[in-house]
């Protein structure tokens, strides 16, 4: 019953700060230069008032800007987010084709991340005076200092280019008809370099957060009694330390699961990955509004989204917080 309500009310704040983001980004592309049907005029090869009044009519972009607002947040209600001007598809039809691709992408990496930052930030606590703890530190802090679209551009030149283990773009061999067991292969390959490349920065955060969490624990009294009773180093490190350390690594994976999503542009775009990153870079360069909002809609909710699943998982991970409330 507690977490049905609290679900509950995590959904109507959810859709308030919906509400209020479709407002703010509607109004905020509208600030934005450029005209669509200019655009689409000059690809057409036509340049005469006439036909830009045409388009701009076929659009909605004739009618005032409250009434284009009412359109907009209507439509939404009903699922429909317009149509893509360069496309020429329904933007729902774009984005629910792409997401996939960003989903994987980005859950692969999120994983990944959060796996080897744990087991390096837990490495570097255990070794803080030794030599080895001062490198994994260091390799964390180069990680962390370094920009993405270098390390990608790094990594396609040595292991696509130069040592020829791994494909440079895409998400699949084009062309080559795979199907089954052997696609999935050929995906995984695809999937090593961009996913990796967008671990490693936040590897680099956990693994630093995951040894500052466990430096701090290892002095709390909890610790000095275990160590009292004769417990041994390895079972205190685990059971103790870390398992009170990760307390503030939920919430920041929360955090960061909700940024991977919307910060995978550089990634896609430079490994030409099939997400919803790419398709945004694109939509922006052609002035494609509509794709342009209902992408920014779907990054939002499924930032939220994932901010209520840490929500509920932080109350299992802590009984404090379930008798607290």
């Amino acid at each position: 019953m507690l977490y049905a309500r609290l679900i509950l009310m995590r959904l109507l704040k959810a859709v308030v700060v919906l509400f209020m983001i479709i407002i703010f980004n509607f109004f905020l592309i509208q600030m934005a230069p450029g005209d669509p049907a200019a655009i689409l005029a000059g690809e057409a090869g036509a340049t005469d008032q006439e036909f830009l009044r045409q388009l701009r009519e076929r659009f909605g972009l004739d009618q005032p800007l409250y009434v284009q607002l009412w359109r907009y947040v209507s439509g939404i209600a009903m699922l429909d987010f317009g149509y893509s001007y360069r496309q020429q598809m329904p933007v729902l039809d774009l984005i629910l084709a792409r997401l996939p691709a960003t989903l994987l992408l980005t859950g692969t990496a999120f994983v990944l991340s959060l796996a080897l930052g744990i087991v390096a930030g837990s490495m570097a606590a255990a070794r803080v005076k030794k030599p080895s703890g001062s490198i994994i530190m260091a390799l964390a802090l180069i990680f962390y200092a370094t920009p993405l679209f270098w390390v990608a551009l790094m990594s396609v030149v040595l292991f696509s280019v130069y040592l020829g283990w791994l494909p440079a773009y895409g998400m699949y061999t084009v062309g080559a008809g795979l199907d089954g067991f052997a696609l999935v292969l050929d995906v995984a390959k695809h999937l090593v370099l961009p996913a990796t490349t967008l671990a490693l920065f936040f590897m680099a955060i956990y693994t630093r957060m995951t040894r500052a969490s466990m430096l701090e624990a290892s002095q709390q009294d909890y610790v000095k009694t275990a160590r009292a009773k004769g417990l041994s180093p390895r079972v205190i490190q685990r059971r103790h330390i870390l398992r009170n350390a990760l307390l503030p690594i939920i919430t920041l994976a929360g955090l960061q699961a909700g940024q991977m999503v919307g910060g995978a542009i550089l990634t896609e775009t430079v490994f030409a990955w099939p997400g919803i990153g790419r398709l945004m870079y694109e939509a922006l360069m052609q002035r494609d509004y509509n794709l342009l909002l209902g992408i920014f809609f779907f990054s939002a909710a499924l930032v939220i989204v994932f901010n209520i699943i840490t929500d509920l998982v932080y109350r299992l991970a802590d009984p404090r917080i379930k008798e607290g409330s």
